[in-house]
């Protein structure tokens, strides 16, 4: 298979873990005969200081030849630090997602029983945690009118049927593959936009009726998320209370650098972790890539490569199991970035057993 994949690396740490996900796209490429062609495009801080705009032109065209395309991290701390600032690093993420019609963010959040230790949640509260969080991605409060007046600011918040619609029948369809259950979290007590979001999830709903719907204010969900989150399957919801949502849960795994996402639209898809651009860390090898390679497992089953995208996550559960992490998943001994990439593109290339075998023996250098 001949597959064109972008490759915005953006800010912070995001080139050194993007370039850990493109060695293990790379040694999945050669195991199984396909032809991956990269190409590169800057978004965010690097590409306002090299062109004034957060998402260039190039960049952009990009990205919508591509088959695919996997993003990194964006924003810079001389942008975040400063709220005068009119062209930001994240207007180019806005930008991207609107320009491309991304009007869904897939977010899987798993519960590694090696890592079960790092959660700040009980043992027994998190254990089997299977959850999918489905965000809607190109309307809402942050898309709405904006602006200040003399003496106060405002964020317009809007929804089309359309707009939910589309998501809606996504969430479900994912449901059926899965325990058959949706949740929609929504304000529906106070927002009118919550309102028509629940009336139009409660029709859909009639056209999968194996599907389980019940819905839950969004205060009550952040409640719900930390007291019992093994009640949840499929979690569907608009843009702000996904991203709060979704980023609320990464607790669970223990550490944000677990957990990929999808965003996908009608023409292409992009594949990104939810962390951040870490501008401490960068440079300094100890970047967590686990979730930018999970995000490539991602892209593989978009791609329609199954087996692939099963063997990549298999190696990222190798890598856990066996103590190859980085210092934010460390028990004892961590590992550098690189260190990390290189134990799961052994394992796609020689088979998990050998490569844990191999690897534990050579003792991989550690980061101190």
């Amino acid at each position: 298979m001949k597959k064109k994949i972008g490759v915005l690396p953006g800010d912070g740490i995001g080139p050194e873990v993007v370039a850990e996900a493109i060695k293990v796209l790379n040694a999945v490429a050669e195991k199984y005969g396909h032809t991956f062609t990269y190409s590169y495009g800057d978004v965010g801080a690097i590409a306002i200081d090299k062109t004034g705009e957060p998402l260039p032109d190039e960049t952009l065209a990009i990205c919508e030849q591509s088959d695919a395309f996997l993003f990194g991290a964006i924003g810079h701390p001389k942008y975040d630090n400063d709220p005068k600032a009119k062209v930001r690093p994240e207007q180019g993420l806005l930008k991207l997602r609107k320009s491309l019609g991304l009007f869904a963010n897939i977010r899987p959040v798993t519960a590694y029983d090696s890592l079960l230790y790092m959660s700040p949640l009980k043992t027994e509260k998190i254990k089997g945690v299977d959850i999918v969080v489905y965000r809607e991605l190109t309307g809402g409060i942050y898309f709405g009118e904006k602006g200040r007046t003399e003496d106060g600011a405002y964020d317009h918040c809007t929804y089309s049927n359309y707009e939910i619609d589309r998501i809606a029948h996504l969430a479900f369809q994912s449901a059926q593959n899965r325990r058959k259950h949706v949740t929609l979290v929504d304000k529906a007590n106070v927002l009118e936009t919550s309102r028509l979001w629940r009336e139009r999830v409660t029709e859909i709903a009639k056209e999968y009726p194996e599907v389980k719907l019940d819905a839950m204010f969004v205060d009550n969900a952040a409640m719900q998320m930390i007291q019992n989150p093994k009640q949840f399957d499929v979690i569907l919801t608009e843009n702000m209370f996904g991203d709060i949502i979704s980023d609320e849960a990464s607790v669970i795994g223990g550490s944000l650098g677990l957990l990929p996402s999808a965003s996908v639209g009608d023409k292409t898809a992009m594949f990104e972790p939810i962390h951040g651009s870490y501008p401490q860390a960068t440079g300094q090898n100890i970047a967590n890539p686990l979730a930018t390679i999970l995000s490539a497992a991602m892209m593989l089953d978009h791609l329609g490569l199954i087996d692939e995208a099963i063997e990549v996550r298999q190696a990222v559960n190798a890598s856990l199991r066996n103590g190859m992490v980085t210092s934010d998943l460390a028990k004892e001994q961590s590992y550098g970035t690189d260190r990390v990439g290189d134990f799961i593109v052994n394992c796609i290339s020689d088979g998990e057993e050998s490569c844990a075998q191999s690897n534990i023996q050579a003792g991989l250098s550690t980061i101190i």
